[in-house]
């Protein structure tokens, strides 16, 4: 890394010795060297729409290769960001500052000038884009990925640009969250860690608990200290202290924190550095994804955690247990952000078109009566008779009835539900299947997501709005009624899939990659370049 800054310095003073020689030493007349410039510019730049737009707009004048101080900052600025691109996670092949450096160096001519003044502006719309709104199109790696990426337009960038300070600019292009710091400064310290050897070897066997020994409990204690879990200590005992450590570790990484070093315990604390470093590039590509403006108040479900949490002014106000969507194709809880406008207490569970007929329907030709809690209407909304209902003679496609369970103790959707109306019909809600939260992985439903604490959430959300929010929900609960209640400030919902993610306290935690989406976006990363910086030394 050092030598690359030293070329970005050598190359930055080369640079402006060529520019001086090339558009004020020439023999030629001046007027015949800007035309020839500027006829490069337009003939280099008409390959990229929006590239030359701007310089059409600008009269073809430079604003990397002029002379000027500020044209000095621009191309300094860049090449100092293209350097530390890697540090981001982005990658800084697809950016080849070696070989702009070496165009740099040897543009003599007028024209040289212009083709390399359209390579500074190529160079940094790739770059703005990729570290600004990520590398990779979400849509095109996982059909659950259907989060809408708040690109900004390409052809404001340069424009933009041309009259700020670029370094502020710069700055400014990634994500300036807590959690993206974080999650870069993690990345730094695997790094640095991998450079030194990493954590060392893993620990063999299949449960080792409190009072073992051997070789696997020394491999335990060695592996905990190296990982930062356990102070260093010459025991080889499984003692308290390393139980300790054990819990410390269950807990970071969404494990039952039973201080048993079982199966999944171990298979996490074996876990190479080089997938953990993956997960933390992968997370901050994510970030990317996600707009710039979260909402003062708003709702962040991490599918990974089986977490549901409001946030206020950056700081975490409730936090809960959720169940999301079962590892089945059909059932993945998706990733997106909406906004929720109301909440529906006593609801009715309308069932989705595709539990109807995949699940209810089979039911019904067998046995007229099945399902009985679920009533079955026609488009109008009146109750059909079972008993008078030939159910085989439809098919999936045919079959014209809806289903709807109405308000009770027993509903799908238990007493409450959050809505966010989106296409993909998921929203949060309440559920009678209370004993699916005591499992360390929660993946049931088929695709909304199911809350432990719903009435606690809901009054966390009703506080906005009136004085005793318990009091008025439990008003509406007792009605036993459908009732809609609107929020007077909506709140923006995110529902995210993060296998590394900051703390309270900023510290980086981790989870299993549930549904496989994090290796898909890895793949994609690495086709697009991005590379383990510590694994190549």
């Amino acid at each position: 890394m050092h030598l690359v800054h030293r070329l970005v310095r050598v190359s930055l003073f080369s640079f402006c010795i060529v520019s001086l020689v090339a558009l004020m030493g020439m023999a030629r007349p001046v007027a015949a060297q800007v035309t020839a410039f500027k006829q490069a510019v337009a003939e280099a730049a008409s390959r990229d729409k929006d590239i030359a737009a701007f310089y059409q707009s600008n009269g073809y004048a430079p604003i990397w290769t002029g002379n000027s101080e500020q044209d000095r900052a621009r191309r300094g600025e860049l090449m100092q960001a293209l350097a530390h691109a890697a540090e981001h996670g982005l990658p800084d092949a697809r950016y080849d500052i070696e070989g702009l450096m070496a165009q740099t160096k040897s543009a003599r001519s007028a024209r040289d000038m212009g083709l390399l003044e359209v390579e500074f502006s190529k160079r940094f719309l790739a770059y703005a884009r990729d570290i600004q709104t990520g590398v990779v199109v979400p849509s095109s790696i996982d059909p659950g990925l259907v989060r809408t990426v708040p690109y900004q337009d390409r052809a404001t960038f340069l424009p933009e640009f041309a009259t700020a300070d670029p370094r502020d600019y710069l700055r400014d292009l990634p994500p300036r969250t807590p959690e993206y710091l974080a999650l870069m400064k993690e990345k730094l310290r695997l790094e640095r860690e991998l450079a030194r050897g990493g954590w060392g070897p893993t620990v063999p066997g299949k449960k080792l608990e409190f009072g073992q020994t051997g070789y696997a409990v020394v491999a335990l204690r060695n592996r905990l200290i190296a990982k930062g879990y356990l102070e260093r200590t010459t025991t080889r005992s499984f003692d308290l202290e390393i139980q300790t450590a054990v819990l410390a570790f269950q807990t970071a990484h969404g494990l039952t924190p039973d201080g048993v070093a079982g199966g999944d315990t171990l298979a996490e604390i074996n876990r190479s550095m080089q997938d953990r470093l993956q997960s933390v590039i992968v997370a901050m590509e994510r970030e990317r994804w996600l707009p710039r403006d979260r909402g003062e108040r708003h709702i962040a479900v991490n599918l990974t955690d089986f977490s549901a949490k409001i946030y206020d002014s950056g700081k975490l106000t409730f936090e809960t247990r959720s169940v999301i969507g079962k590892n089945t194709s059909d059932r993945r809880s998706p990733e997106f952000s909406d906004v929720m406008e109301f909440m529906v207490i006593n609801p009715s569970w309308y069932v989705p078109r595709s539990i109807v007929t995949k699940e209810y329907l089979p039911q019904l030709q067998q046995n007229p009566n099945a399902v009985g809690h679920i009533e079955i209407t026609d488009s109008r909304g009146r109750r059909i008779n079972r008993e008078a209902t030939d159910f085989s003679q439809f098919t999936a496609r045919s079959f014209p009835f809806a289903m709807r369970q109405p308000p009770s103790q027993s509903n799908a959707l238990g007493l409450v539900k959050f809505m966010f109306p989106n296409p993909y019909n998921i929203y949060l809600h309440d559920t009678p299947a209370k004993n699916l939260f005591g499992r360390e992985v929660r993946a049931y439903s088929h695709g909304c997501i199911r809350l432990a604490d719903p009435f606690d959430f809901a009054y966390t959300l009703l506080a906005k709005q009136t004085d005793d929010p318990e009091g008025f929900f439990k008003r509406q609960l007792s009605t036993g009624k459908e009732t809609q209640v609107d929020l007077v400030q909506p709140v923006p919902v995110h529902i995210i899939y993060r296998t590394a993610f900051s703390d309270a306290k900023g510290a980086i935690q981790y989870r299993r990659d549930i549904y496989g989406r994090d290796a898909k976006i890895w793949d994609a990363l690495q086709s697009a370049g991005v590379a383990l910086r510590g694994v190549q030394g």
